[in-house]
C-alpha cells in the first residue's frame, strides 16, 4: 500500500575557518581533508583505524535509511550485519543490503520492532555481538540496553544510565535543573488522566504542550488552548506513545509561543571528556516534525552559541553520557533559550532507505530521502538545493518536494526570520503549490506548448525518416489553446532549428532544449533562463501534468480547431462528497464512534485513522443520520475508501 512520502532537507553551509558547517572550536586543527580536536595531546578523529579491533557482526535493531546507513559503514569496516524486518518490509531496502535477515513479527510496530523478546531471540540465533539500535523504536528503551548487557551483547549508543536519564523527558528535565540548565516551566511529574490534565492545564496557564515522556520525533504532541484541546491531547497523545514508544506517560509543560528550535551536536567518551560542535536550527516544522534544517543557525550570536553548547556539554557530563547526542532547546526573540530534550543519537547525513518497487507502509514513518547540501556561503548551499529538489525524480507517491522547495526560496526564510509556527503563518489555509508570476505563467505556457509540438514532430519520424516519404513538407507554425487552471490560452508556436519561437499574451518567448522526450529529466532554457522540468503524465485528450518550479500543474493541450469542438463535450458531474466521509489518507481504522441511525452535528467526531504513527480525528461535514458505516477499529483503509454515509 502507497502512502504520501516525505523528505527532510538539511542545509549545511561554511564561514571563515569552517567546514561542512561546523566551526573550527578552540584548539582544532586541519589534518589532511578532516578537522580534529588537539587537546592536552589528545587527537579525537572521526578516521577508522584498520588496525583497530572490530566486531565480526552487529545487529541493526532499526529499518529504512539509519539501517541502510549503519550497514553501509559496517560493509567499509568488515563488519557482518543482520537485519530485523516485519512482514511488510520483507522486500526492503535494508533487508537487501544486509548479510543476513530475520523477521521478527507483523507490521505493528508494537509487534516487531519494539518486540524485544523476538529480537532477543534473533540475536542469540545469528551470534550478533553488538547491537545498533538506530533512532526511534527501541533507541532510547532502557530494558532494551539492559537485556542486551544481561547477554553480553554491545549497545552501540550510551550506557544504560545515560539512556534512562535522558530517553525520559521527565527523568531528564529534573536532571537538566539540577545541572542549572535553562528548563521550560511545567509539571514534572506523570499525567495520570484527562481530568488531572486539565487542572495541571489550568495551573501552568494556557497554552500548553501535551508530550509523551518516551516521546520523541514529534510523535505524542498536542498544543492545548483551553480544557477541551487539553482533554483531547492527552487522549491523541496517549495513544500515539503508546503505539510509537510502547509507554504512554505524558508530561506537561507551558507551550513557549513562536520560538525557534535549535540543536547542538555533543560527543562524549568514557572518560569524562565532552564537547559540543555548534548547532542546527530545525525551526521550519509541520506537526512538530522537523522539515528544514540548517547548520549554522542565522539567529544565533557567538555568545548565546557558547552559552548553549557549554549547556550542553553540562548536561552530558551531569548523566556521564558516552556517545554521539543532541540536546533540543527552544529559543525565544530576545535569545533565552529553554532545554528541551536530548536524544541519544547522531543526526545529519544524506541517506535513502528505499528504491524502485519498494512500498511505503502506513506503519512508519513516511521518510524516503534525506537531502543535504554544502556551499561555502548560505545563498550557495541554499542554491545548490533548489537546483538538488528540481532534480529529485519521484514517481508512485506523493511527496512534499514542493513545499521543500517553495520554503528554501520564501523571502522569509532567506532573510532567516522563522520560528517553529513558520509554516502556518506563511500557508495559513495550507500549502497549495507554487503560485505563479505573470512570467512564469507564460514560461509554464511556453515550455508545454513546446512539448507538444516536439512529440508531435517525433510522431511523424520513424527511425530517423518521415513515416510517409511522400508527405508534404512539415508544418513550421501551430496555433494551439492552452488550458492552465481556470484560464484558456491561445499559444502560437513556429519551430527555428531545435528551438521553439512561442507566443504568449502578445509576448515572444525562445524555448530551447535537447528535447529527449524520453529522459524523466528535461533541461529546457526560456529567453535565457534555464529550467528543470519533469512530464508526469499526458493523455490523447490532451492532458499532460508538468513538474514545474517544484510544484505540479495540470495543463490541456488542443489544437484550436479541437479546443472548438471540445465546448460540446459534456463534462462528468462532480461528487457531492457532503454526505460521505473518505479516508483522506491510508492508513488504519484506530476507533469508529458512529453506528447506522444516530444523529451526528457538523464538526462531531466520526472516527480515528492512524497513518505514520500519527492519529487523525475525521469529521462530519453536515448535521445529519448516520446511514451506514463501512469501516471498524483494525481496518486498514486506502486513500479515497469510504468510511461513512450520511443521510
Amino acid at each position: 500500500m502507497m502512502a504520501a512520502a516525505a523528505a527532510l532537507l538539511v542545509l549545511r553551509w561554511g564561514t571563515a575557518g569552517s567546514r561542512g558547517g561546523l566551526r573550527a572550536l578552540p584548539g582544532c586543527e586541519k589534518l589532511g581533508s578532516r578537522w580534529c580536536l588537539i587537546t592536552s595531546h589528545k587527537l579525537y578523529s572521526s578516521v577508522c583505524d584498520p588496525n583497530e579491533k572490530t566486531f565480526e557482526k552487529l545487529l541493526i535493531a532499526n529499518r529504512g535509511e539509519i539501517a541502510c546507513r549503519v550497514i553501509k559503514t559496517c560493509k567499509k569496516m568488515g563488519i557482518k550485519t543482520v537485519a530485523i524486518h516485519s512482514d511488510v518490509d520483507a522486500n526492503a531496502v535494508h533487508v537487501k543490503m544486509a548479510d543476513e535477515a530475520v523477521c521478527v513479527g507483523p507490521a505493528p510496530t508494537s509487534k516487531s520492532y519494539l518486540n524485544m523478546d523476538a529480537i532477543m531471540e534473533v540475536i542469540k540465533k545469528t551470534r550478533a555481538q553488538a547491537v545498533h539500535p538506530g533512532y526511534g523504536f527501541l533507541s532510547e528503551n532502557k530494558e532494551f540496553a539492559r537485556r542486551l548487557a544481561s547477554e553480553g551483547v554491545t549497545f552501540i549508543g550510551p550506557d544504560t544510565h545515560a539512556i534512562q536519564a535522558m530517553g525520559d523527558k521527565i527523568e531528564s528535565k529534573l536532571l537538566a535543573k539540577n545541572a542549572k540548565v535553562n528548563t521550560i516551566p511545567g509539571f514534572d511529574g506523570v499525567v495520570k488522566d484527562a481530568d488531572e490534565a486539565v487542572r495541571i492545564a489550568r495551573e501552568i496557564g494556557y497554552p500548553v504542550m501535551i508530550k509523551a515522556s518516551a516521546g520523541g520525533g514529534g510523535k505524542g504532541m498536542r498544543i492545548a488552548w483551553d480544557d477541551e484541546e487539553t482533554r483531547e491531547g492527552f487522549r491523541f497523545s496517549s495513544q500515539e506513545a503508546a503505539s510509537s514508544f510502547g509507554d504512554d506517560r505524558l508530561l506537561i509543560e507551558k507551550f513557549i509561543d513562536n520560538p525557534r528550535h535549535i540543536e547542538i551536536q555533543v560527543l562524549a567518551d568514557k572518560h569524562g571528556n565532552a564537547l559540543w560542535l555548534n548547532e542546527r536550527e530545525c525551526s521550519i516544522q509541520r506537526r512538530n516534525q522537523k522539515v528544514v534544517e540548517e547548520a549554522p543557525s542565522t539567529f544565533l550570536d557567538p555568545e548565546t552559541r557558547r552559552a548553549m553548547g557549554e549547556q550542553a556539554v553540562a548536561l552530558a557530563k551531569a548523566v556521564k553520557y558516552s556517545s554521539a547526542g543532541t540536546v533540543e532547546f527552544l529559543v525565544d526573540s530576545s535569545k533565552n533559550f529553554y532545554f528541551l530534550e536530548m536524544n541519544t543519537r547522531l543526526q545529519v547525513r544524506v541517506d535513502s532507505g528505499i528504491q524502485q518497487g519498494s512500498d511505503i507502509s502506513i506503519y512508519y514513518d513516511p521518510m524516503i530521502s534525506k537531502l543535504i547540501t554544502y556551499g561555502s556561503n548560505r545563498a550557495e548551499a541554499l542554491k545548490r538545493m533548489e537546483e538538488a529538489l528540481d532534480n529529485y525524480v519521484i514517481r508512485g507517491v506523493a511527496h512534499n518536494i514542493s513545499l521543500l522547495r517553495e520554503v528554501i526560496i520564501h523571502p522569509r526564510f532567506v532573510k532567516g526570520d522563522i520560528s517553529t509556527k513558520f509554516l502556518p503563518e506563511v500557508y495559513p489555509d495550507g500549502f497549495k503549490g507554487h503560485k505563479l508570476t505573470d512570467l512564469e505563467r507564460r514560461e509554464l505556457l511556453a515550455t508545454a506548448a513546446s512539448l507538444y509540438v516536439a512529440e508531435q514532430l517525433r510522431s511523424q519520424r520513424f527511425l530517423g525518416t518521415q513515416r510517409i516519404p511522400i508527405a508534404k513538407s512539415k508544418r513550421s507554425t501551430w496555433e494551439l489553446s492552452v488550458r492552465l487552471g481556470d484560464g484558456i490560452y491561445p499559444v502560437a508556436v513556429s519551430k527555428d532549428g531545435s528551438s521553439f519561437s512561442v507566443e504568449v499574451d502578445g509576448m515572444k518567448l525562445n524555448v530551447t532544449s535537447e528535447w529527449n522526450l524520453a529522459s524523466p529529466l528535461l533541461s529546457v532554457t526560456i529567453d535565457g533562463t534555464q529550467r528543470t522540468i519533469q512530464r508526469l503524465s499526458r493523455n490523447a485528450s490532451g492532458d499532460t501534468s508538468i513538474q514545474f518550479l517544484g510544484t505540479v500543474y495540470k495543463l490541456q493541450i488542443l489544437t484550436k480547431v479541437a479546443a472548438e469542438l471540445s465546448k460540446y463535450m459534456p463534462e462528468k458531474a462532480a461528487e457531492d462528497t457532503s454526505s460521505i466521509l473518505r479516508s483522506p489518507m491510508p492508513g488504519a481504522v484506530v476507533a469508529v464512534s458512529v453506528k447506522p441511525g444516530d444523529m451526528v452535528s457538523e464538526g462531531q467526531e466520526i472516527c480515528v485513522i492512524e497513518a505514520m504513527k500519527m492519529q487523525n480525528s475525521m469529521i462530519a461535514a453536515k448535521t445529519g443520520k448516520v446511514k451506514a458505516v463501512h469501516c471498524k477499529a483494525g481496518d486498514t483503509v486506502g486513500e479515497g475508501d469510504l468510511l461513512v454515509e450520511l443521510e
